[in-house]
Parts: structure tokens; sequence; C-alpha cells
């Protein structure tokens, strides 16, 4: 157990050297750059001190919420490689069902004898298209059955963004999403088996699917930043900018449930949840008109199990729970 324990804390500079980690050192640079373009249209005198305290304000960055964050995304590795990692679903017993299920449908697999660039583009923007259509329909229920919901809170409760709010989560949150990823990896790969063979390999840059790597490298970690970066009304309705994922954090319950997507817009649009940045002026962080009660990191751990569990009581017995308490 000490072995593994140290084997996890050891990995998370790592985080910094991985292109399939939000916070990989080149997207991190990448942001600074949109930053200084957002610096750089303010009114006022500009230097390169105004400029640091625009991009670190000790309000945010030394804010309580922010330090929970960083404790999170500790201790939250920790217990991944303590709880559920081995018994999280995995992609290839997915991928295997998913192409027998196929052939017993349709009948012999297709494996279409296409150029292997051709495929292999195919496959990506494939893995692409539906781990971010998945990625939606998860964010979808945190949002909607009550029960998810108080698990999804702990995110929401954030009353400042920085990167490392994206790993502000609870465990049973994290484990859904690990499960998400591997049947969305599987359903691809199962199918890709059936429609291709065993020829499948996807387009990469340093390891990450080349569009998750633009997305990354295109401000991604401005989404849970300060800083207001819009892509305009043009591009919002087909990507999710910095400045939408922004309001979705808003504690203004007219923006409650909206711009739901990761990197694409358009399941929004389709869903009517879709809310570009010029229709929102300013907009203050959290989970609404309540405070959340995520002020330590027991409460954050502790409090959505209790509070989801009170979900599946019928309305009269959560009362008597809450009175006993």
């Amino acid at each position: 157990m000490v072995e593994t324990l140290w084997q996890s804390i050891s990995s998370l500079p790592g985080y910094l050297l991985d292109a399939n980690k939000r916070i990989y050192w080149l997207y991190l640079l990448s942001a600074v750059v949109m930053a200084g373009l957002v610096y750089s249209k303010l009114h006022g005198p500009r230097s390169l001190k105004g400029f640091m305290g625009f991009l670190f304000p000790s309000d945010v960055w030394l804010s309580d919420s922010a330090k929970l964050d960083y404790g999170l995304f500790v201790v939250n590795k920790l217990i991944k490689a303590l709880t559920f990692a081995p018994i999280v679903l995995t992609m290839v017993p997915v991928a295997i069902a998913v192409s027998d299920a196929l052939e017993w449908l349709f009948g012999a697999p297709l494996h279409l004898a296409w150029d292997e660039s051709v495929v292999i583009f195919l496959f990506t923007l494939m893995l692409f298209l539906i781990d971010d259509f998945t990625r939606y329909l998860l964010h979808l229920a945190l949002h909607k059955i009550p029960f998810l919901w108080e698990f999804h809170k702990v995110h929401h409760s954030a009353k400042v963004l920085t990167p490392f709010t994206i790993y502000r989560s609870h465990p049973v949150e994290s484990y859904l999403y690990a499960c998400r990823m591997a049947l969305t990896q599987g359903i691809v790969v199962g199918l890709g088996y059936f429609v291709f063979g065993t020829a499948l390999s996807m387009f990469d840059i340093l390891g990450a699917n080349a569009f998750v790597f633009l997305f990354n490298i295109c401000g991604s970690n401005l989404r849970h930043s300060h800083i207001w970066l819009s892509w305009g009304d043009k591009v919002e309705n087909w990507f999710i900018s910095p400045a939408q994922h922004q309001i979705h954090h808003s504690a203004d319950p007219a923006h409650f449930d909206t711009n739901l997507g990761s990197a694409l817009a358009i399941w929004d649009r389709l869903g009517r949840s879709l809310i570009r940045a010029s229709q929102v002026k300013d907009i203050e962080i959290g989970v609404g008109r309540y405070d959340a009660g995520h002020d330590s990191l027991s409460a954050i751990y502790l409090k959505p199990l209790r509070e989801a569990w009170l979900t599946l009581l019928p309305k009269n017995a959560r009362g008597e729970v809450k009175r006993e308490k």
C-alpha cells in the first residue's frame, strides 16, 4: 500500500509532461499566451508586472477554494489508486462485446480495404466525436439526476476557478468518468474493428488524439480561470469557448445546466442549452444563492454521500433525517 501511495504521489509532476493531461506544460503556455492577448486589449497602462498581477491575482490563486482544489488534486489521486482503479470498467471487454454484437446483427466483419491514412483519420475523428458526445451525456445526467448532482456539486462549489479546478471532483464522479472513457473507447474500437479490421491507430500529437490536442492548445486551461476569453458568436455556435464554460459555472439560476459540452457546442444547440458569451455580462462563480458547505476536504468527500442518499428517500423521510441531524 505504501508503495502504491508513493507511486501515485511521485507521478503527479508527470502531469506537466503528459499531453493527455489538461495541465501539460504546452497547454499551460498557450493559455498564458492567450491571456496575454486578452490583457493587451484592456484599457489603461500595461506592463509585465501588471500582466503577472492580471494572470495570478492572489485573491484567486490563494483563496480557500483554490487551496481545496490543490488538496483534491493530490488526495483524489491517492483515493483512485487505493479504491476504484482496480475495479474500473476496461476497454477490451467492451470492444469485444461490440464487435461480437455487430457480427451477430450484420454477419461477417466488413474489413474495408481503404487507404490507411483515411482509416486513421476516420478512427481518430470517431474517437473524438463519440468521446465528446458521451462526456456531454454524462455531464447532462450529473446535472439533471438529483442523486448524481450531489456529487457533481463538488465541482460547482468552487468559488474561484483555476486550471486545477478540473481536478475538483468527488471520487464517485471520477469513477463514472473513468467508466465512460472505457465504454467510449470500447465502442469505437469494436466498431472500428468490424469496419476496418485490426489495423487501427489514430493521428496523435505528442501521444494525444490530434483533435484533443488542438482543443487543449486553444486555451482549454482558461475555461477554469478568471480570464474571460470569448471566440465570438459564430465560433461559439460550434465550439465551447473558455468564457462559455465560465458561464456554465455561474451562480445565476438563468445559467444553470447550460453549456454542458466539453469541446463541441453542437450538443448544447441540439439540447437548447447553449449560451454564447455575448449574451452574458458579469457572472459570479458558484452553485447558486446558497453555500454548498464544501469548505473542507472532509465535507467535500462525506457530505455528497449523505445528500445523495437523502435524494433516494421519500420527501417526508428526508425531512425526518434532517431534523435528527
